[in-house]
């Protein structure tokens, strides 16, 4: 077995992503505090092509040092939004499904969730601390739960980004 060089990888150029079909997906942080969660947000946001990343609240934007220290470039486009309730309602009214990444009561385990064709969705992953904010909650959808076996009850953000936007790729990931 060898490992295949990053030339051989066939990625496409900066320019080729920006013009390529994107996953229908937006992803909305709620006042993620760690640069690092952020950085990462966009490396796997980069890497399963979702269109776009809002940063609400508290979320640092770059440019950043911390920030590209982990998304090492991929987080040339964001959009920012003082509130998350803010881009919610705008999210809504270009017609995104909006759905909180969140354990509350009839939240749908991810394993169970099916992504439509041909629908533009929007995921709101929440702070380290508190989750998504339950004003923003109300004004979703629905919600999405991770199941989980052990002891803790929550996933690193960042980690949690990965594991739903995995699933929704598996689902929906654009023709290349």
């Amino acid at each position: 077995m060898r490992k295949i060089t990053n030339e051989e990888l066939n990625r496409p150029s900066a320019g080729e992503f920006a013009a390529m079909e994107k996953m229908p997906v937006a992803v909305v942080l709620d006042n993620v505090r760690s640069l690092q969660n952020v950085g990462a947000f966009f490396r796997t946001g980069d890497a399963f092509a979702v269109e776009r990343i809002a940063l609400c609240g508290i979320t640092a934007t770059p440019p950043n040092r911390d920030i590209h220290k982990t998304a090492l470039g991929a987080e040339l486009t964001v959009t920012y939004h003082k509130t998350t309730e803010e881009c919610i309602a705008r999210l809504r009214a270009e017609g995104y499904r909006v759905y909180a990444v969140e354990q509350v009561e009839g939240a749908v385990m991810l394993g169970d969730f099916r992504a439509e064709p041909g629908v533009k969705y929007a995921l709101v992953f929440g702070n380290e601390v508190m989750g998504v904010g339950q004003q923003a909650v109300d004004m979703c959808h629905g919600a999405i739960e991770i199941p989980q076996a052990g002891t803790k009850h929550s996933i690193n953000v960042s980690v949690s980004g990965g594991v739903v936007l995995w699933d929704f790729f598996c689902q929906i990931r654009p023709k290349r």
